[in-house]
């Protein structure tokens, strides 16, 4: 009987300590890099893509791919460390080569994922943290890639000051060949800064140089970005932002819009 008082004990206090403890909503979007804090333990991250468009321009041919829904569950597991699933429900392409027009509706592929952080798991001051990943062939082509997966996201951040907060995200691929059958290297970095306009409005610019080893045709991408989050409450962000493609091989336009929510 003792011990099962003190069981109910410890459960009815659990949620007060839980609050105690918290910290800073720390959401994973928007932008090109990846934050170096994990959720708090016991929390869950809903980060949605409310609709994502983005354009890509070829010599005689145009590709318009519109993502609905691509939502990424973040749920902490320790005080450094969170579990990942991402999916994408919905997504439309529209390509069109010459006079010749093909639209396809397509889901995405999940992708499973951990975050370990090693220094401040808060992502104050100097932060570092692993994020393996393997991405699971559950879509179609053109918006799921056709086989398995993996890479490895290294993100790094460091407050410059109490307003700038600057962000080194690496990140090395087994990335699925383009056919859909086999695999290959890509690497990519991402270097941004972040700007904190207000208590509840941040600025992050940002470029990324992307290395991709297809055996159809190697390609190196350029892409620039900006991006603005609006933190509603101590729980709730909204966020639009913009990729600007800088060399031939880069998709020229990409919008997006999402949100996210901690519970």
């Amino acid at each position: 009987m003792r011990r099962a008082l003190v069981l109910a004990g410890l459960i009815v206090a659990s949620p007060a300590w839980a609050d105690d403890q918290d910290r800073d909503y720390c959401p994973a979007r928007p932008g090109l890099g990846t934050p170096a804090c994990t959720i708090s333990p016991g929390r869950v991250s809903v980060e949605t893509s409310l609709a994502d468009w983005s354009l890509d321009k070829q010599p005689g041919e145009r590709t318009d791919t519109v993502l609905i829904g691509d939502t990424q569950l973040r749920i902490g597991l320790s005080d450094s460390v969170e579990a990942q699933i991402g999916w994408t429900p919905a997504g439309f392409v529209r390509d069109r080569t010459g006079s010749t027009i093909d639209r396809v509706t397509r889901t995405g592929d999940v992708t499973l994922g951990l975050k370990a952080n090693f220094a401040h798991p808060d992502g104050k001051g100097f932060s570092i943290a692993a994020q393996p990943f393997v991405t699971l062939p559950v879509g179609r082509t053109p918006i799921g890639a056709g086989d398995w997966g993996a890479g490895l996201v290294v993100p790094i951040t460091y407050d410059l000051s109490d307003k700038v907060n600057l962000a080194v995200t690496p990140e090395v691929d087994v990335a699925v060949d383009q056919d859909g059958h086999g695999r290959h290297f890509a690497a990519s970095t991402v270097v941004g800064v972040g700007f904190a306009l207000n208590d509840r409005l941040t600025l992050t610019v940002e470029g990324q140089a992307i290395r991709d080893d297809d055996p159809s045709g190697k390609s190196t991408q350029g892409l620039a970005s900006a991006s603005l989050a609006y933190m509603a409450s101590k729980d709730l962000q909204l966020d639009v932002g913009g990729v600007a493609g800088l060399t031939k091989d880069a998709p020229d336009v990409e919008l997006y819009a999402g949100v996210s929510r901690r519970f």
